[in-house]
């Protein structure tokens, strides 16, 4: 046994988490929340997988599902409280989120969190997985995610300055180089 430690009572993360945020105060920052919705969609995909070879009953699997979904949309953010810098190669991220995806299963489920014999953050979260594949995956889904973002933003902007290029087109004014007027200039 590694020692104890306490949960608070609400909290969906557990002991891995726990250790974590004592190990890793460093920044003081949490896991950037698209990085968290990544490892979302990354959790739903291994899940499926491994429903589709027979793991679990359609009961939980529809509460792992569900937590996955979630946590995907953005609704589990505040319960992924480990440090953005820590050691151990992102660990701390993958079990928290695997903490938190089997409590929240365990609540759809109407179980007491922490009850791991129904649903358990390794056993079945983390099942045919490691921190070495979910992190770099939820890594490279979430920079495609921002990048998607990003091109969208450039292009709203482009076409607001041709807008204001359109709007001013009539203003003529003086262009200026080495600090004197030069041509005319719209």
């Amino acid at each position: 046994m590694l020692g104890e430690l306490s949960i608070p009572k609400v909290a969906l993360y557990g002991i891995h988490t726990a250790r974590a945020l004592e190990n890793f105060p460093l920044s003081g920052r949490r896991v950037n929340r698209y990085l968290v919705h990544a490892f979302g969609a990354v959790k739903m995909a291994c899940a499926r997988t491994n429903h589709a070879q027979g793991r679990w009953n359609q009961t939980i699997w529809l509460a792992i599902e569900q937590a996955c979904r979630e946590m995907f949309e953005g609704d589990l953010d505040d319960h992924i409280v480990v440090d953005a810098l820590q050691g151990g190669a992102g660990t701390s991220t993958n079990m928290n989120v695997n903490e938190v995806l089997a409590n929240r299963a365990l609540q759809i489920l109407g179980q007491p969190l922490g009850q791991y014999d129904v649903v358990h953050p390794l056993d079945d979260l983390n099942l045919h997985q490691s921190t070495n594949d979910t992190y770099p995956t939820a890594l490279a889904v979430a920079t495609i995610d921002l990048l998607r973002r990003l091109e969208r933003d450039v292009v709203l902007l482009q076409e607001a300055f041709q807008a204001k290029e359109k709007e001013l087109a009539h203003v003529v004014k003086v262009g200026r180089t080495q600090y004197q007027d030069a041509v005319l200039t719209t």
